[in-house]
């Protein structure tokens, strides 16, 4: 049975899909064709009800419950791995609400998080993740909000960051920050959703035991090219949550969706979250 998978070209992604989308393991007879965009482009597939099994923000996933359910592993959830608010100088909260804002998608939990720690800055513009930086750089934007390997990067072009938005989240609730999940169509029958979320596990699993073995599919897509950044990325991002959400992830799952109902950011309607609920 061959599946359309979608997930982005960040080191923590194809780090962990390598090893089932090139058969290093068994996939029970599963087979996957790929689709490989950045997140905020795989939010807005999943939109439209068409991907089998994505990569996905848990703010789009917010508004996909019923359509799509979570798998117990792949999940980018983690501490001190949150989005940054960065500039070319330090700001005050005033400033901020009153700056022109690069965000890496309406949808994506950065978004929904900047959205909590500055809910009055509202004046935001969604631009590629990668072409944040040079936006602030150039003074098109007063400030970025920037996710993946460029957590590692913007100090060195001579940006500060304002706020950690992660660090914003774990102060406030005490949990992890949930950033990305993998989900599945729930239009699949409960035997295929049981063989995918086995076939992630093992490849998780696979990489975690074989680190090296997903160089070269790592490099071939990475922004960054830098082996130590590459590994830096996907250690910040890929850790024990991304084997098994386990209780404490899924907690957290739980609580980032009942601060957005309560924000009537998505339906007060509770539905299933997870794909064997």
């Amino acid at each position: 049975m061959k599946l359309t998978l979608g997930f982005s070209p960040c080191p923590n992604d194809t780090f962990i899909f390598d090893a089932m989308i090139h058969q290093k393991i068994d996939t029970l007879g599963l087979e996957f064709e790929v689709i490989m965009a950045d997140v905020e482009e795989l939010n807005r597939l999943a939109f439209k009800g068409d991907i089998d099994i994505t990569k996905l923000s848990y703010h789009a996933f917010a508004h996909l419950l019923g359509q799509y359910s979570l798998l117990d592993a792949g999940s980018a959830l983690g501490n001190n791995c949150g989005p940054l608010l960065i500039s070319k100088s330090s700001m005050t909260e005033q400033e901020v609400n009153q700056s022109r804002i690069a965000i890496p998608g309406k949808y994506t939990t950065a978004n929904f998080l900047l959205g909590l720690a500055f809910p009055e800055a509202v004046n935001k513009e969604e631009i590629l993740f990668s072409e944040i930086e040079s936006g602030v750089l150039d003074s098109t934007f007063d400030a970025g909000l920037i996710i993946h390997e460029n957590r590692f990067t913007y100090a060195d072009k001579g940006l500060v960051k304002i706020r950690d938005l992660g660090e914003y989240w774990e102060e406030t609730t005490g949990y992890p920050i949930p950033l990305g999940g993998i989900v599945v169509n729930n239009r699949l029958p409960g035997e295929v959703k049981a063989k995918v979320n086995q076939v992630l596990a093992s490849s998780v699993e696979f990489a975690f035991d074989n680190p090296r073995e997903s160089l070269p599919f790592i490099r071939q897509h990475a922004q960054e090219m830098d082996e130590e950044v590459m590994y830096a990325h996907i250690g910040l991002y890929v850790n024990d949550y991304t084997k098994d959400l386990g209780i404490e992830g899924k907690k957290a799952v739980r609580h980032l969706f009942k601060m957005a109902r309560e924000k009537g950011l998505i339906s007060q309607q509770k539905k299933a979250i997870f794909w064997d609920d």
